[in-house]
C-alpha cells in the first residue's frame, strides 16, 4: 500500500481510511528543528481548520515569551503514514500567526517564491541526495557504528554495505511503500556514511519529504542502539555530508532545461538560471551551510579517502564533482553547495529565488571548466571562492538584497540566531587552543 498521499480529502476521512489513530502536525523551525504536536485522530478535524497551537517563542521563529500562540495548519497532500507505526500519520504545516501566514516560517518562505515561479508559468522540481552517518556513542565520544569498517577508500564498498543490509533495506522498504520510488543506495565515501536516493517530485514535496527521511532514518538507528547524523562535518579526517540538490524546471509537462543540440544537453533558461544561482552562491551558502561545522566541509582539505568531495570554487562544470554546479545529464544540474544540515525550504527557496533573477536578468554563465578543481583551482585566478566561515557567509547574505527580499522577516530572524551562534562558538576554549598555547 501506497501510504504518501497527495489527497486533498480532509485528513478525518482520511483516518478512517487508513484506520489511523493519531497525527503528527509537524512544522519546521527557522534552524531547520522540526517540531510537532500528537493529535488524536478524532480532533484532527478542529485543527485542519483552526491549528494546533505553540508557544512560539519555545519554537525558534524569533517571537518572544509575550507573543500569541502560533497555529501549525497541516497540509493533507504531505501526509505520510509511519510505515513502522502505521496508525500514525505525519503531515507538513504552514504556520499562522494572528491568522495570517507567518512570514518567517520556512515553509511559508519557499512557497512564497514558489509562487513566483508559478506566476511564470514554471514549475520547480527536485531529488536531495541525503547523505548520513551510522555511529554509536562511547565514553570516548560517537564512533563509527561497524568497527570493521575501516578502509581508506570506503566509497561503495560492498561489505560495508551489506553489513548494514538490515538498517539500509527496511529504510528502502519503507520508502517503496510511501511511493518515493528509491533506486539506489551505496556506502558513501567515508566510513559509516550511506546516501540512499529516491526519486524526484515537486520541490515541496522534496522539501517536506526530506524532513520526513532525516526523522525516520534517526528513529530507526535509535531502535537499533545507533545514532543516525546528517552533520556537514562529525570527524576531521574523513568526508563530510553533503544533501546534493538536482533541479530543473518545468513548462506544462515538458523539461523547460532540456536541450538535445547543446553539448551539456541544457537550454538557454538553464544556462540562465544556473547563472543567478552562481551569482548568488556567496550569499547562498549562509542557507545551504547555515552551521559553524559546516565550513569544516566546504572547501575542506584532503580526507583519508583523497578527496574531500566539497566545492571550494563558485564554478560550474559537466559530469564533475569537483566543480559547485555539475551537469549529471541533460536537462537538469546538481548543487553541491547544500550540506547536511541545511533547512531545505530555506535552501531551495534561495536556490530557485537566485535562477529566476538570472532567468530575468538574462545571465551569461560563462564556459564550463572541464578541469579538476581540487587541483587545479588556483590555475584560475578570476574565479571567486565560497565562505570558509559562518561569519563570512553571513555577512554575504546579508549584502545579498535578493536573498534578503525572499526571506522578508524571516532574514532578521535567522541572522539573530545564527550570528548568535557565531558569538557562542568564539566564546569557547577549545582542547586544541589548550594543547597548542597552554605553556604561552
Amino acid at each position: 500500500m501506497i501510504t504518501t498521499l497527495t489527497s486533498s480529502q480532509p485528513l478525518s476521512e482520511l483516518a478512517k481510511e487508513l484506520n489511523l489513530d493519531f497525527f503528527l502536525v509537524s512544522f519546521t523551525d527557522i534552524l531547520g528543528g522540526t517540531r510537532a504536536k500528537l493529535v488524536p485522530a478524532a480532533k484532527i478535524a478542529t485543527v485542519e481548520s483552526e491549528g494546533a497551537f505553540f508557544a512560539p517563542f519555545a519554537c525558534n521563529l524569533g517571537l518572544g515569551p509575550d507573543a500569541h500562540d502560533i497555529a501549525a495548519i497541516p497540509d493533507p497532500t504531505s501526509l505520510i503514514v509511519l510505515p513502522w507505526q502505521q496508525n500514525v500519520g505525519w503531515v507538513a504545516s504552514d504556520v499562522y500567526f494572528d491568522g495570517e501566514p507567518f512570514p518567517s516560517a520556512p515553509r511559508v518562505i519557499f512557497k512564497q517564491v514558489l509562487q513566483q515561479c508559478e506566476k511564470l508559468g514554471y514549475s520547480y522540481k527536485t531529488g536531495v541526495e541525503a547523505e548520513f552517518f551510522l555511529l554509536k556513542k562511547t565514553r570516548q565520544g560517537y564512533q563509527i557504528a561497524d568497527s570493521n569498517d575501516t578502509a581508506a577508500r570506503p566509497c561503495y564498498d560492498q561489505l560495508n554495505l551489506m553489513r548494514q543490509f538490515d538498517f539500509i533495506s527496511t529504510i528502502v522498504s519503507y520508502l517503496e511503500q510511501l511511493g518515493w520510488e528509491p533506486y539506489q543506495c551505496d556506502h558513501e565515501d567515508a566510513n559509516g556514511q550511506f546516501e540512499i536516493n529516491w526519486t524526484y517530485n515537486d520541490a515541496l514535496v522534496t522539501a517536506d519529504r526530506h524532513v520526513f527521511f532525516k526523522y525516520m532514518v534517526k528513529t530507526l538507528a535509535e531502535q537499533h542502539g545507533l545514532t543516525a547524523s546528517f552533520m556537514p562535518k562529525p570527524f576531521s579526517n574523513l568526508t563530510g555530508n553533503g544533501a546534493h540538490v538536482h533541479m530543473s524546471l518545468w513548462d506544462d509537462g515538458s523539461n523547460a532545461f532540456g536541450d538535445s543540440s547543446d553539448e551539456m544537453g541544457l537550454s538557454n533558461l538553464a544556462y540562465e538560471f544556473l547563472s543567478g544561482v552562481l551569482n548568488h552562491a556567496r550569499g547562498l551558502a549562509a542557507l545551504c551551510n547555515p552551521t559553524i561545522n559546516s565550513y569544516r566541509r566546504l572547501g575542506a582539505a584532503m580526507t583519508a579517502s583523497g578527496s574531500s568531495w566539497s566545492p571550494r570554487y563558485i564554478s560550474y562544470g559537466g559530469n564533475n564533482r569537483t566543480h559547485m554546479i555539475r551537469i549529471p545529464d541533460k536537462g537538469r544540474f546538481e548543487c553541491r553547495l547544500v550540506d547536511g544540515s541545511a533547512n531545505l525550504y530555506l535552501a531551495q527557496a534561495g536556490l530557485l529565488a537566485s535562477g529566476l533573477e538570472g532567468i530575468a536578468k538574462h545571465i551569461k554563465a560563462g564556459k564550463p571548466i572541464d578541469e579538476n578543481m581540487f587541483v587545479r583551482g588556483l590555475e584560475f585566478p578570476d574565479l571567486e571562492t565560497l565562505p570558509t566561515s559562518l561569519l563570512e557567509a553571513l555577512n554575504y547574505l546579508e549584502e545579498d538584497s535578493l536573498l534578503m527580499t525572499t526571506l522578508g522577516e524571516g532574514a532578521k530572524t535567522f541572522l539573530e540566531f545564527k550570528h548568535q551562534e557565531c558569538n557562542t562558538y568564539n566564546a569557547q576554549v577549545t582542547a586544541w587552543e589548550l594543547e597548542q598555547y597552554i605553556n604561552c
